[in-house]
């Protein structure tokens, strides 16, 4: 049975979509049979695979809809050991739609039950926000990971995330728990982030990867290109920093 992890953050451009892709990326090259599951309406981690929404019949949407089953979507990367189950902006309306569907709250859940025995990894991209979405995606895991971009913005919307971690916990899911935050984006040069840091060690200390991804114009190039970073730049310091990242993540989960 899969163990499945949540990638989430309600602020946007903290490096979510990224840390997601490339932890299933890095995941996929330790040889861990991995799905990544887009639930953003964005679609960017599907489009970080060279997976296009022209190019797709069926996506996640249709998935939590039930039109389809999981193992009718999900589509093959050229990566060795990692799928993907496709999102496309049709997702926008998922919303609205799952208030009005019976246990909504686990559509995702029981539809990667179905698959579960098949990877040994399942990554979840959540949208950047504490709605419906990110609710199935919680209560589908086994534990959250929190990307963190070192500003004041971005530390402010952890205690709500984490409430809604607790909530979720409480209500719908006992065997979630927060796996840990990662920092990202990080430049040692700036003074903020270092108080931003000692705020997060000081609240987190215990929950706090090991490892912080640093800024990179290569990871830019990487998601320019619809590549993981240990695809694109196997070699360079991004690729590392998210390899050493999942190790950890691993030894945790």
């Amino acid at each position: 049975m899969a163990k499945i992890v949540s990638i989430a953050n309600q602020k946007g451009g903290v490096g979510k979509t990224t840390t997601a892709i490339n932890i299933a990326a890095s995941l996929a090259k330790l040889g861990k049979k991995t799905l990544l599951v887009d639930l953003d309406p964005q679609g960017n981690a599907s489009m970080g695979c060279k997976i296009l929404s022209s190019n797709l019949e069926h996506t996640v949407y249709d998935v939590l809809d039930q039109d389809c089953k999981a193992s009718e979507v999900i589509r093959a990367t050229k990566y060795s050991n990692l799928n993907v189950l496709p999102a496309s902006n049709s997702l926008a309306g998922a919303e609205l739609a799952l208030q009005n569907m019976d246990n909504s709250i686990f559509r995702l859940r029981d539809a990667l039950n179905e698959v579960a025995d098949s990877y040994e990894y399942v990554i979840i991209d959540c949208p950047p926000a504490l709605g419906l979405l990110t609710t199935n995606a919680l209560a589908a895991s086994d534990g959250v990971i929190i990307p963190v971009q070192c500003e004041i913005f971005s530390l402010q919307g952890l205690n709500d995330l984490n409430s809604t971690i607790k909530h979720v916990m409480s209500h719908y899911n006992d065997k979630l728990s927060l796996t840990g935050i990662v920092v990202t984006m990080f430049n040692a040069r700036l003074i903020l982030t270092n108080a931003a840091i000692d705020s997060l060690s000081a609240k987190f200390s215990d929950k706090l990867f090991g490892t912080m991804i640093s800024r990179s114009v290569k990871m830019s190039e990487a998601q320019a290109h619809g590549e993981p970073i240990c695809e694109y730049d196997p070699n360079g310091k991004g690729a590392q920093e998210y390899m050493s990242v999942t190790k950890e993540l691993i030894d945790r989960i």
